[in-house]
């Protein structure tokens, strides 16, 4: 009995190597915090100390709400996305922004509407057309 060899389907070894290359990330960025009971959604702006970016990053991280934290250029030096609640509960995960260490000031905006969310498919298809012209 002969073992029969089947090419990997071209999509699954795409897909394989975007895994490898870290490309694809956790699943658990697909949630939805509104489905989770966090309707408001909102951005901070925060000015830190130069001095204190590692006891800063330790402390958003350790807030859940805090969902996502940028560096930036411009008048902040951080952006961070944060889910809460409600107002209140905004509140509450600002004061606790606040009370991290090299944390100076906040700025904060309320989303009110996702007009785009997240988007990747026109930028998969764009690499799948290049990653053909250049294998074809």
């Amino acid at each position: 009995m002969h073992a029969i060899r089947l090419p990997i389907h071209p999509p699954r070894s795409r897909t394989a190597r975007l895994e490898r290359s870290g490309a694809l990330r956790s699943f658990s960025r697909r949630l939805d915090p509104a489905a989770l009971g966090y309707e408001l959604m909102a951005f901070l702006s925060l000015s830190i100390s130069q001095t204190r970016t590692g006891s800063v990053e330790n402390g958003l991280a350790a807030i859940p709400e805090v969902i996502e934290v940028h560096a930036t250029t411009g008048d902040a030096d951080l952006m961070a996305k944060v889910v809460a609640r409600g107002t209140a509960d905004l509140y509450r995960i600002t004061n606790e922004i606040l009370e991290i260490d090299g944390i100076e000031r906040t700025s904060t905006a309320i989303s009110i509407l996702e007009l785009m969310p997240p988007r990747y498919d026109g930028l998969i298809s764009r690499l799948s057309e290049q990653e053909s012209r250049t294998s074809g």
